[in-house]
């Protein structure tokens, strides 16, 4: 109760004390002016006193009374206050006084557990604003970044203190702190006695003296500056002495402080050494024709930033045919080089990568040179480079004749004329095979009528700078057809998502990006498809040999590969791993990048046995999916009847035995032998009671277990590790159907379903080690590949992506028919966050969502 009662009439005035004690520790008062200071104390005082008053007013001692009702109030029946009682009636009946004894005894009992009540020191209600907290948030900060010494310094603000400061003389501080970039600690000199004092150069040298003008003075030599030269004492004697000096250091020396209590300190400065770059090895052209190289780059304390900067070297041009007149003026080429983000900038090494195949020096002679920056500002600059600024080649003869042209007219309008009769010669007959499409001829020759225009009225910037484009376009399509627009849309979705790597896009923007990469992708992969088929045919009937039969070093990926790429990317993107999700974004482009047109391996001459089984155990783990699909909504059927009356089932796979996109009406001895289901839009209500859904269910899941041996038993590569770590998945895969099975049996189909997707895991694991050991046979034996291919030439070839042309349909065929499985996928689990938050459902409901999410 003392504490109780002290708080609340004492927390204003300790409040008004921490406050301002911790203004006077953190040295605020030396920035305002005296006057200010002076006010200040005065309204302090006065506060402070009439605070005190205020609770010494307030301040109660407690009574013994008010201790024990405060006591008995925190036990049941208030045994102290009937214990003090007397009684009141009945005193002279014995058995009423034998009542009272008994009572008198029980609350004796009960008072002998009295324990001290806690104390209640909240005054919140007293302080709404919280301005104790304040004093007490001021008074921490002072004690961390403030000093005990600064509270002593307002006296010398007060009048008349000619008899402190004789007893405690005139005093000083100083500080050196060092630019921010170095990640040197601030020394605080008052700590060093004197000697030798290293930093680095640029440091902020801060000193303030405290006492009788005059009394100190700084002499020093590291500034670079004249007033405080040792020499000039004389005349500067009052810039000497100034209370608060700043300056940098520019140089070695000395600084001291004379008077009393002075001290001198040696001054070592360490140099900012100017950073180092250089080149590590030769410019290249990378497959798409973007310009790289190779660099190293270090620091003393990291490079800040760095530039390319490319000059045209016309001593080394050849100047003949367009490039013989004199070049148009153009500046030089300056790009920024790639600086590392999530390691130091000390000592690095990176790649220049940048596309200038557009450019009119494209391939030409030039002078590259690289320079760094580091935070002081020095500027370091690497050798000149004499090299050809790598770009992209074009290989069709008219594209590459196209591309030449452009860069003559690039290079000097003046040209404009001998661009136009060139091209109009090369274009003489463009029935005899120069022109794939009519359409690029007919583009050449608007072309030509613009040029042709220019010659006659003048070319503008604007004007050359357009039919450049239109060239250039041009060119793109007689080297790459209409592959060229997919594939620059599908860079500019890489592009757009590596900007939101840069600037952290919400998880939405991240689904959005991923679903134009998506489709670009997807985009580019079929027009790549249809090119390829082209090819084939055009094979087929000029009878031309099968050149892609038993390249060995050919990797054929599946859609579904590049599918689990970029969700892996989406993933670390919303994970915020921006490092790892930008790594993974530029491998999954060099792969799109480096993609040839290649002839499928696996897929010629008729189906292998792996292929057979690949197709068995895909057409099972569409089974089984559908199985689950159908147990789940029975489930949520058990729990919240009629919740899927009247809905769509948008093709889950209602019937069990289907997988996504196929009829759903009901099946017969069908894909996988199973019967008939139900019928669309039945309930499990309208069937029957839960056990007979249940051994229906069963009885499919055990037709699947049956399915699965029968695949197991004619696996191939029997003896061979992927085909014996292929066979132990699918046993796993057995034994969880078989409790899937149990489970449907005794109706629990929240257990059945966790047994089914334990099966559907091990099924895709059983599926990917088969596929390793067929690549792997693949890789071993390319001769049997050539010999199936001879025996049925131009049959079944596939594209990179492993797709089958045309003949039998690939494993991977019905994979992702109907919408994006992926967003689909997405919706799904949203739908799961949405359900297991909702606490009006079931637990046992809740229960298995919250599984479902943890497994997925």
């Amino acid at each position: 109760m003392l504490a109780e009662r002290g708080t609340r009439a004492f927390w204003p005035f300790w409040s008004l004390v921490l406050a301002v004690l911790g203004i006077l520790m953190l040295g605020l008062h030396d920035l305002v002016p005296v006057e200010a200071v002076w006010a200040g104390a005065v309204v302090v005082l006065v506060a402070g006193l009439a605070l005190l008053v205020r609770g010494v007013r307030m301040f109660r001692l407690p009574r013994e009374a008010e201790v024990l009702a405060r006591l008995d109030a925190t036990m049941a029946g208030r045994p102290i206050q009937a214990l003090m009682d007397a009684q009141a009636i009945g005193a002279g009946d014995s058995a009423s006084r034998a009542v009272w004894a008994a009572h008198q005894a029980r609350m004796r009992a009960r008072a002998e557990d009295a324990r001290a009540v806690r104390p209640d020191l909240r005054v919140s209600s007293r302080d709404p604003y919280g301005m104790r907290y304040m004093a007490a948030l001021v008074f921490l900060v002072a004690l961390l970044f403030g000093s005990l010494f600064r509270v002593g310094s307002v006296a010398d603000m007060a009048p008349g203190m000619g008899s402190a400061e004789a007893a405690i003389g005139p005093s000083w501080e100083g500080w050196v702190a060092p630019p921010g970039y170095t990640g040197r600690p601030t020394l605080y000199l008052n700590d060093f006695d004197g000697g030798e004092i290293a930093a680095p150069e640029g440091s902020q040298i801060t000193l303030r003296l405290y006492g009788p003008a005059g009394a100190l003075r700084v002499v020093e030599d590291v500034s670079g500056a004249s007033v405080h030269d040792t020499e000039a004492d004389n005349e500067d004697s009052g810039a000497a002495s100034e209370p608060a000096q700043d300056f940098a250091l520019a140089r070695a020396g000395s600084l001291a402080i004379e008077g009393p209590g002075g001290r001198r300190w040696d001054m070592a400065m360490i140099p900012d050494m100017a950073p180092e770059i250089e080149a590590t090895g030769p410019a290249e052209a990378s497959a798409v024709g973007a310009f790289t190289m190779p660099f190293e780059a270090r620091d003393d304390y990291g490079v800040t930033a760095g530039r390319a900067r490319i000059t045209l070297d016309p001593d080394r041009v050849d100047r003949r045919y367009g490039l013989a007149l004199a070049p148009e003026p153009r500046d030089a080429i300056e790009v920024p080089l790639p600086l590392p983000v999530a390691r130091g900038r000390e000592d690095f090494e990176d790649v220049l990568i940048e596309d200038f195949s557009q450019h009119p020096w494209a391939n030409l002679p030039v002078k590259l040179e690289l320079r760094a920056e580091d935070a002081g500002g020095n500027v370091a600059r690497s050798p000149v480079h004499e090299i050809d600024l790598a770009a992209r080649r074009f290989f069709d003869p008219m594209a590459a004749a196209v591309i030449e042209m452009r860069r003559d007219l690039l290079w000097n309008r003046d040209n404009a004329r001998r661009v136009a009769q060139v091209l109009r010669a090369v274009s003489y007959k463009p029935e005899e095979g120069m022109f794939d499409r009519e359409s690029d001829y007919l583009r050449l020759r608007f072309i030509l009528r613009r040029i042709e225009t220019g010659v006659r009225y003048g070319m503008s910037d604007d004007m050359r700078d357009e039919i450049a484009e239109a060239l250039w376009d041009l060119a793109l399509l007689l080297e790459e057809g209409t592959l060229a627009d997919a594939l620059e849309r599908m860079r500019q979705a890489q592009e757009r998502m590596r900007e939101a790597m840069k600037n952290g896009a919400s998880e939405a923007e991240i689904a959005r990006l991923m679903d134009e990469l998506r489709e670009a992708t997807r985009d580019y992969l079929e027009q790549l498809q249809r090119e390829f088929a082209e090819q084939n045919q055009q094979r087929d009937g000029t009878d031309q040999p099968d050149q892609g039969q038993s390249d060995e070093n050919t990797m054929t990926m599946t859609q579904d590969d590049l599918q689990r790429m970029m969700d892996r990317i989406q993933e670390l993107m919303e994970q915020g791993r921006m490092a790892e999700a930008q790594q993974a974004l530029e491998e999954l482009q060099q792969l799109m990048e480096n993609m040839r047109m290649t002839e499928g391996q696996g897929g010629q001459g008729g189906q292998s046995p792996g292929q057979q089984a690949m197709e068995g155990l895909a057409e099972t783990l569409r089974d089984q999916q559908g199985l689950s699909d159908q147990a789940f909504r029975d489930l949520q059927e058990q729990f919240n009847p009629g919740a899927n009356s009247g809905r769509s089932r948008d093709n889950e796979g209602r019937s069990g035995g289907m997988g996504r996109g196929q009829d759903h009406e009901g099946q017969g001895e069908g894909q996988s032998g199973q019967p008939g289901q139900q019928g669309e839009g039945q309930s499990p209500g309208q069937q029957g009671g839960p056990q007979d859904l249940g051994q229906s269910l069963a009885e499919r899941q055990n037709q699947l277990r049956r399915q699965l041996d029968q695949q197991r038993g004619a696996l191939p590569g029997a003896g061979t590790p992927g085909g014996d770590a292929a066979r132990e998945a699918l046993d796993r895969a057995g034994r969880a159907m078989d409790g899937a099975e149990e489970a449907l049996r005794e109706g629990d189909l929240a257990e059945a379903i966790d047994r089914q997707a334990e099966a559907m895991d091990n099924l895709r694991d059983g599926m990917r080690e088969l596929g390793e050991q067929m690549a792997e046979e693949q890789r071993n034996n390319p001769g049997q590949q050539g010999q199936a291919a001879d025996a049925a030439p131009g049959r079944n070839r596939a594209d990179p992506l492993g797709r089958n042309q045309r003949g039998m349909t690939g494993v991977e065929d019905n994979m992702l028919q109907g919408e994006d499985v992926y967003r689909r996928a997405r919706d799904l689990l949203d739908e799961l966050r949405r359900r297991s938050g909702e606490r009006t459902r079931p637990e046992a409901e809740r229960d298995y969502l919250e599984r479902l999410l943890d497994r997925f």
